[in-house]
């Protein structure tokens, strides 16, 4: 039996959490551990479910807090990366630059999250796009949460038709459900053009010229975005779909379903008893799909706090080189953490 990959995670909040949960999941990785500055609500969440992973601290110099609320320590962030083959970073932006220092001191890979600067990797990764671009590779960033979504989207088709340009309108959510540091209420506000989620998707779809629009909403459960993409092969509205249908990472779902919108399928994902509400999937509604000459038009759902999990494993499975293929790699990810299981139920 070959060896797990042993992984370490660096930061337990939002996406921490999720990433160490997706890490345990894999019957091929071993969660050596997770690192935190602070008795966080979440580190005291870890605590009260009786320490499922082990705990090492960021901060050294902030120990004593941890020590007073009780919580267990099993050392140093510098202990945990010795251990491990690789680290996900999911540190605040900035930290992640700082902690690659210590990566490259122990020679250890490292997955970097979409609030870091491009230069902190040598590869700008995404599971589907380009998973043979890091095949090895010591550092990978991954895309932000509403490229991940897009990239998965506007690869699906370009695979089967090719997409020879796409323009986005970004309708996202202002803050995680529980923050709060932004307090934007009764009001939208917009970025100016174009967004940079156009302009990661050429990053790593450098053949698709792209643009987009982004506005900020005063809600927490998921971003919306509406995509025109003309493709280079005319095909029809259900083709479409069908297309989109075949995507193990893409739910497709209606109206007619119940699905009226984010709210619908952050309902939808507590009533399935997902783990903190959480989906994998994009959703992608069929009632939107529509043609404006050759231009195919659609709209996705994106979980802020989960979506970007499964390019994270993706991510690792490269790096490591545990599988050569995107097709391979992202299948035993999807394995895994179950992604898919429902298209076979319904």
């Amino acid at each position: 039996m070959a060896r797990k990959i042993k992984v370490g995670v660096a930061g337990y909040g939002v996406i921490g959490q999720r990433l160490a949960d997706g890490v345990a999941l894999q019957g091929d990785m071993e969660l050596v551990g997770v690192a935190d500055v602070a008795p966080t609500l979440s580190v005291r969440a870890l605590k009260e479910k009786g320490m499922p992973y082990k705990l090492f601290t960021a901060a050294p110099d902030n120990r004593k807090a941890l020590d007073d609320a009780g919580i267990p320590i099993s050392g140093t962030l510098e202990d945990l990366v010795k251990q491990v083959d690789i680290m996900l970073d999911a540190t605040s932006a900035g930290v992640g630059l700082k902690n690659k220092a210590l990566y490259e001191k122990y020679g250890k890979k490292a997955v970097f999250q979409g609030g870091e600067k491009n230069s902190v990797a040598d590869v700008f990764f995404h599971g589907y796009a380009n998973y043979e671009a890091g095949l090895g590779a010591d550092y990978l960033k991954l895309t932000s949460c509403n490229t991940t979504g897009l990239i998965r989207a506007v690869d699906c088709l370009d695979r089967v038709v090719g997409a020879e340009k796409v323009a986005i309108t970004i309708i996202r959510r202002v803050a995680d459900p529980g923050d709060y540091h932004r307090g934007l209420t009764n009001a939208l506000q917009i970025d100016k053009a174009p967004s940079h989620q156009a302009l990661d998707l050429m990053t790593i779809m450098p053949h698709v010229a792209a643009t987009g629009i982004l506005v900020h909403t005063p809600v927490t459960h998921g971003h919306i975005i509406t995509v025109v993409l003309t493709p280079k092969k005319d095909i029809s509205v259900e083709e479409a779909i069908e297309i989109f249908r075949a995507h193990p990472r893409i739910r497709v779902v209606s109206i007619d379903e119940g699905f009226l919108g984010n709210a619908s399928l952050f309902r939808y994902a507590r009533d399935l008893g997902n783990s903190r509400g959480d989906m994998y999937e994009i959703a992608l509604w069929s009632d939107s799909v529509v043609k404006s000459g050759k231009d195919i038009m659609f709209a996705i759902n994106i979980p802020q706090e989960a979506v970007v999990i499964p390019e994270n494993i993706d991510a690792i499975r490269a790096a490591m080189e545990m599988q050569k293929t995107r097709d391979e790699g992202t299948a035993e990810t999807n394995k895994y953490l179950g992604i898919g299981k429902w298209k076979i139920t319904t």
